[in-house]
């Protein structure tokens, strides 16, 4: 069932917007850097219309009484990286609940308008405004940058 895209009023500005890593889809080698970055396809959402871009709100998973920083890992997303919410809002993105069978705290980052993907202002917006929530493991990924 795909909910349509909606601005949650209680994700607040400040609110911790959480997004899993899967080091296998999501970090490539950037020729520039000589190093291993995360690729512009972790800033981007699922294809469709109305699709957006998963993520967790920490916010929800904290009042459960989980430890999120546990809770994001998974063995396929051993990583993960967080925006606040107003800087997504900045990015004229929206953002909801969708909670899913196996995940009540995962939450949908939207277009306002319908659009197949992200723009390359809000994917290069998305970022630089991320931060390592839980680091990729050094021995098997060592230093990887956000951007």
């Amino acid at each position: 069932m795909t909910i349509d895209p909606y601005d949650e009023v209680k994700i607040n500005a400040e609110d911790t917007i959480i997004r899993r890593i899967n080091p296998h889809q999501h970090v490539i080698w950037d020729d520039n850097k000589k190093k291993h970055r995360i690729s512009s396809k972790a800033f981007n959402k699922s294809s469709g219309l109305k699709a957006g871009m998963s993520v967790d709100i920490e916010n929800l998973i904290n009042r459960a009484g989980k430890d999120p920083r546990i809770y994001v890992k998974t063995p396929v997303f051993i990583g993960s990286v967080a925006f606040l919410a107003r800087d997504i809002r900045a990015l004229e993105l929206w953002i909801g609940y969708d909670p899913v069978p196996d995940n009540p705290y995962h939450g949908e980052v939207w277009t306002k308008v319908e659009k197949k993907s992200f723009t390359e202002t809000q994917k290069k917006g998305l970022a630089n405004s991320a931060r390592w929530y839980v680091e990729l493991p050094p021995d098997e990924f060592p230093n990887v940058d956000i951007v």
